[in-house]
């Protein structure tokens, strides 16, 4: 199983990055797909989850409304637009995914791309 997650660079405040990951070794579109991020000397916090068919989506409080989330079973890839980014958006992100929507932990995880948004 492999989540290879890119897109990660370096933005000024107020601009955007779409991140992507792709899956293989697993039946991509049976899975509930997360995205997670974790900034120097802090924890893992969750930043967004869609499960499988892509008509349910969650997010942290902290996204207001600047982040979506996407998936393209086709594609075996799962998205994160991230607009209006802002110096505390710093950190790696990773994807992860796992077979129930609300319940147990993530099955499986990618190896982070980093994102660093200048002020």
């Amino acid at each position: 199983v492999q989540l290879q997650a890119s897109g990660g660079g370096l933005v000024q405040a107020g601009g955007s990055l779409r991140l992507s990951c792709a899956a293989s070794g697993i039946t991509f579109s049976s899975y509930t797909m997360g995205w997670f991020r974790q900034a120097p000397g802090k924890e893992r916090e969750f930043v967004a989850k869609i499960n499988w068919s892509g008509g349910s989506t969650f997010y942290a409080t902290f996204v207001k409304g600047r982040f979506t989330i996407a998936r393209d079973n086709a594609k075996n890839t799962v998205y994160l637009q991230m607009n209006n980014l802002q110096p505390e958006d710093t950190a790696a992100y990773y994807c992860a995914a796992r077979t129930t929507w609300d319940r147990g932990s993530y099955d499986y995880w990618g190896q982070g791309t980093q994102v660093t948004v200048s002020s």
